[in-house]
C-alpha cells in the first residue's frame, strides 16, 4: 500500500499534504508458513506550516512579516521486522523541504536511521549436505547496531504524483564477529507514479506503479488500479511482478483512513501458505483551513 504509506521509503513525503498524520502499518508475510516474515511500523509526520507576525513600521503602521516559510516537513518512524531467526528494530528521523512551482509541490527529502541486527540463534538450521555452514559453532555476535541514511524527491499536484528514492545509502558493513561472514545493506531504489482521473463527480481512477531496484540490479514492479467513490471509498487490484496479485480497499471518515490489503502468491511457496496480509491506520490532525487548497489527496 505504498501510496498511503509512501513516507517510510520517500522522506520527501513527509509533510507534503499540510496535515500532521500519525499511523501504523503492519503486514504478515507467508500466513501459515513457520516463523513467517513481520513487520510493524508506527510512524507521524507532519509540516511547519507557515505562521506570521505583525510588526511596527514607519509613523506606527504595522505590517504581517512570515516567521516560517511552511515549506519545511518532519517525521519519524520506529519499526520492528522479524524473518526466522533474524530481527530488526529501530528508527528514523525525517528533514523534507517543500517548494510551490504554481499548481505543483516539489520535494525533497533526507533521513537518518538506526537499527540493531538481532540473531536467535536457536532458530538456526544448519544443512548437512553441503559441508561445514559458515555460522556453524561459531561465536555470532547477536546484537549488531547499524546506521544509515535515505534521501528522496517527489513531484505532486492534485490529482498526479511521481517519486524517487534511495535507501541504505552507506550500503553499511555488517560483520558476524569471529563467523568470518560478513555482509553489506544492499542500497535500494524506489521509483513510484500515479495519476487520478475523475469519471464523474463522485467516482475517480488511480493507476499507479512502484518500481524497486536493488544494487545488484534486481528488479520487481507493484502495478495498481483503484477505484474511488466520493473519494473516501476505494477498491482496487494489484499485481506484484512474478510474484504474487491482489486486492485492497480503504475507506476514510473523519479524522481515520483506515486500508486493507491481501496478496496471493504466484510462487512455489504459495502451496504452504494463506497468503500477505497488510492493514494501515493513519490519523490526520488539522482541518481543511490549515491546507493548501489543492492538496485533495485525501
Amino acid at each position: 500500500m505504498y501510496s498511503m504509506n509512501g513516507f517510510l521509503f520517500n522522506p520527501s513525503i513527509a509533510g507534503g499534504d499540510g496535515y500532521t498524520t500519525v499511523g501504523i502499518s503492519a503486514r504478515d508475510y507467508m500466513l501459515g508458513f513457520p516463523n513467517s516474515p513481520k513487520t510493524t511500523v508506527l510512524s507521524v509526520h507532519g509540516r511547519l506550516l507557515r505562521s506570521q507576525v505583525k510588526v511596527t513600521g514607519g509613523a506606527g503602521s504595522k505590517k504581517s512579516v512570515s516567521k516560517r516559510s511552511g515549506r519545511v516537513g518532519l517525521g519519524a518512524y520506529i519499526f520492528d521486522d522479524r524473518n526466522g531467526a533474524v530481527e530488526r528494530t529501530g528508527g528514523s528521523f525525517t528533514y523534507a523541504y517543500h517548494i510551490f512551482l504554481q499548481n505543483t509541490q516539489l520535494s525533497f527529502g533526507l533521513a537518518a536511521s538506526t537499527f540493531q541486527f538481532k540473531f536467535d540463534q536457536s532458530k538456526f538450521i544448519y544443512g548437512t549436505n553441503q559441508g561445514p555452514e559458515p555460522l556453524q559453532n561459531k561465536n555470532i555476535s547477536d546484537q549488531l547496531l547499524v546506521p544509515d541514511i535515505s534521501f528522496g524527491s517527489y513531484l505532486s499536484s492534485a490529482d498526479a504524483f511521481l517519486g524517487f528514492s534511495v535507501t541504505n545509502v552507506f550500503q553499511t558493513h555488517i560483520s558476524l564477529s569471529e563467523a568470518s561472514y560478513d555482509f553489506r545493506m544492499l542500497r535500494h531504489y524506489f521509483l513510484m507514479g500515479g495519476k487520478r482521473f475523475n469519471s464523474d463527480d463522485k467516482i475517480s481512477y488511480e493507476p499507479s506503479f512502484l518500481i524497486k531496484a536493488t544494487e545488484k540490479m534486481v528488479f520487481q514492479a507493484d502495478i495498481q488500479m483503484r477505484f474511488y467513490y466520493n473519494q473516501d471509498y476505494y477498491m482496487g487490484l494489484c499485481y506484484r511482478t512474478g510474484s504474487a496479485v491482489g486486492v485492497l480497499m480503504g475507506i476514510k471518515f473523519n479524522r481515520f483512513c483506515i486500508g486493507y490489503a491481501f496478496d496471493y502468491g504466484l510462487n512455489s511457496m504459495q502451496k504452504y501458505t494463506y497468503g500477505s496480509h497488510e492493514i494501515n491506520i493513519a490519523i490526520k490532525f488539522g482541518d481543511n483551513a490549515r491546507r493548501y487548497p489543492w492538496l485533495i489527496r485525501y
